[in-house]
């Protein structure tokens, strides 16, 4: 039997689900795509390869292996994209939560059975149909639980919206021990720029009470303030448009100071080094052509 435990984004990590990238199948038609920064691809003829994707991700295979986490893989789908576990379940103390994904990513879920067979049962949690939430929008923080969410009244009409208000009472009510604290946050279908798929497309903790965050990605300018308090401003690392379209907020804590980062975003890489951490650069820009980056690919399941 395996026991969970992920109290916040750094403490020591120990088991990790990876995503994979070995048969993504065709290049999706547009009116397919999830986001629009991967129409964007489709539409340029950017989209993309497997062989790319596989290289990046082994790069991260690399870098769990240095640091002797173990790491589980999604059973293969043959033409189905699973580089995104953490859209599928996260993790919060000792409870697994399956998100309520779109229907047809169903059987990501199925692909990672595997793993949560080895769990307790009464340790799995499936959230209740009208409740939304991605894993991507769900950050344990020791004594809180961030969620990234969407107010607005046209919550249906954007596919970008992934975690409704529903899910913020929901988890609550699950761990009542914990001030859960939502951020509405901007959302578009077609701007990649303008849209934070998730709350770790905009704003992400690090070790030693630091975080990165894109004021812009956050609709009420009251939330924002707060997590600049919460965190003291001389700790926030503040990126730009361009630098959250890239990813930049999107990076993976493997301790509280070591960071894995994307090789390119050499500002932020710099930034982290002068504050102390090891940072592990990889390649993962082709991965982030379709809105996602090191913490989506990941599921923690046991951190120190």
């Amino acid at each position: 039997m395996m026991t969970l435990n992920v109290n916040d984004e750094v403490s020591r990590l120990r088991s990790v689900v990876l995503g994979r990238a070995d048969s993504n199948g065709p290049v999706p038609k547009l009116e397919d795509s999830y986001d629009p920064k991967s129409a964007e691809h489709i539409k340029a003829g950017t989209y993309p390869l497997d062989t790319d994707m596989v290289k990046e991700m082994d790069a991260v295979m690399a870098v769990f292996k240095k640091y002797e986490v173990i790491v589980h893989r999604p059973k293969s789908i043959e033409n189905y994209n699973q580089i995104f576990s953490r859209d599928t379940a996260f993790v919060i103390e000792d409870k697994l939560i399956i998100a309520n994904i779109l229907p047809d990513r169903e059987k990501e879920i199925e692909a990672l059975e595997y793993v949560w067979s080895m769990l307790s049962k009464d340790k799995i949690i499936r959230l209740p149909k009208e409740v939304h939430a991605e894993g991507g929008d769900v950050m344990p923080c020791g004594d809180y639980i961030f969620i990234g969410t969407y107010r607005g009244e046209d919550y249906a009409d954007f596919i970008t919206a992934r975690t409704n208000m529903e899910a913020v009472a929901y988890l609550q009510k699950l761990f009542p021990h914990k001030k859960v604290k939502s951020f509405n946050l901007r959302k578009s279908n077609t701007v990649a720029k303008d849209n934070a798929l998730h709350l770790d497309c905009c704003f992400q903790p690090l070790g030693k009470g630091k975080a990165i965050i894109h004021k812009e990605g956050f609709l009420d300018e009251v939330e924002y303030e707060w997590l600049l308090n919460f965190f003291g401003k001389e700790n926030c690392f503040h990126i730009s448009k361009e630098e959250m379209y890239h990813m930049n907020s999107n990076v993976f804590s493997i301790s509280e100071d070591v960071v894995i980062s994307e090789i390119n975003f050499t500002r932020l890489n710099d930034w982290l080094r002068a504050e102390g951490f090891t940072v592990e650069e990889v390649p993962y820009s082709e991965i982030s052509k379709q809105e996602g980056l090191l913490r989506c690919s990941t599921i923690p399941l046991i951190r120190d």
